[in-house]
């Protein structure tokens, strides 16, 4: 079934895409499509993404103080 593009902006992206593959705009397209569906496939989760900065903070031992909001008011020298 034939795609029919009708707005310009997809058009010329097409173009310039097909203009630096050195391909008819039909293969751009198809291209552009394969690569976005690998892209969105194979992307990760933003919890998985940050799972190495979790474990890395999770080692590091309990200090055995209690953080509470005077301490940090202190800190910022809110009293």
């Amino acid at each position: 079934m034939p795609l029919n593009i009708r707005n310009e902006l997809v058009n010329q992206l097409a173009e310039r895409l097909a203009a630096q593959k050195r391909v008819n705009k039909t293969e751009a397209v198809r291209i552009a499509l394969e690569n976005e569906l690998r892209r969105a496939s194979e992307a990760l989760p933003l919890w998985e993404r940050l799972k190495p900065l979790r474990e890395r903070i999770a080692a590091y031992p309990d200090s055995g103080f209690e953080a509470d909001k005077a301490f940090f008011d202190d800190l910022s020298g809110d009293y």
